[in-house]
């Protein structure tokens, strides 16, 4: 017996390379994954798409629901990538240093990728490379929430609104500064939600409370075709001031 096959009973047989080669699947693939990032992307490549207009009637995510002052969009819906949302809450933070124990909560997470392709290409050849991630935020949204500690230190109105402002310098639209007594946001108007519809997060085929310069309108919102006014209903003080 030569010495090769007295050592070749000792060998074990290696595994298939089918077992050993792990299928990379789309929805694995990984991308810088930070606080600013998802961790997994199903599609790596996705379409421009553009700002999501509540036609139905929605009002969510137009109120603080964890802080006590925040900062809601009020300019047209686009597209804010990370890094300005990352520079803004930067800015929070560090506004908000020396108060111990306060929070930042954010309302959006940029989890859209943005690809790009170079100056003076031409058309074809697929679609450009990753570039940066990036969200749309609709009209009305709420972007940044803050907070003092619980049964702690209190949260002075003039500093959560200094606060605020070095946020909105970071972003690429106009804010507004919002508490807890802030009406929802119904696209460019403020609606007061009835006391009826107090856990709903739609007004669809429902009458809202829309404050004007000439007093309060009930507006009938429609369903889901549209955002419609179907009618406006004085107040009883309205109609006897006229009669």
């Amino acid at each position: 017996m030569s010495l090769l096959s007295a050592f070749r009973q000792f060998s074990v047989n290696p595994r298939p390379a089918s077992l050993l080669i792990r299928p990379l699947l789309s929805h694995q693939q990984t991308r810088f994954a930070t606080k600013f990032a998802p961790t997994f992307v199903r599609h790596p490549r996705v379409h421009k798409g553009r700002a999501p207009v509540p036609i139905g009637g929605s009002i969510k995510g137009t109120t603080l629901n964890f802080g006590e002052y925040g900062i809601r969009i009020k300019s047209e819906g686009m597209r804010i990538s990370a890094k300005q949302l990352q520079a803004a809450e930067v800015a929070l933070k560090r506004k908000l240093k020396p108060l111990k124990g306060s929070k930042v909560w954010m309302r959006v997470f940029p989890d859209m990728p943005v690809c790009v392709k170079g100056n003076e290409t031409r058309m074809g050849k697929g679609k450009g490379s990753f570039e940066y991630w990036a969200c749309w935020v609709p009209t009305g949204r709420v972007l940044f929430e803050i907070a003092g500690e619980p049964g702690g230190a209190e949260l002075r109105p003039e500093l959560a609104r200094e606060a605020l402002r070095l946020a909105a310098d970071k972003l690429p639209c106009t804010v507004d500064v919002i508490d807890r007594s802030s009406p929802h946001r119904l696209g460019n108007l403020d609606v007061h939600r009835p006391k009826h519809l107090a856990g709903k997060n739609s007004l669809a085929g429902q009458v809202a409370s829309v404050p004007t310069a000439d007093g309060d309108l009930q507006l009938r919102i429609g369903g889901v075709r549209g955002l419609q006014v179907l009618g406006v209903e004085r107040t009883k003080n309205e109609d006897v001031a006229q009669q």
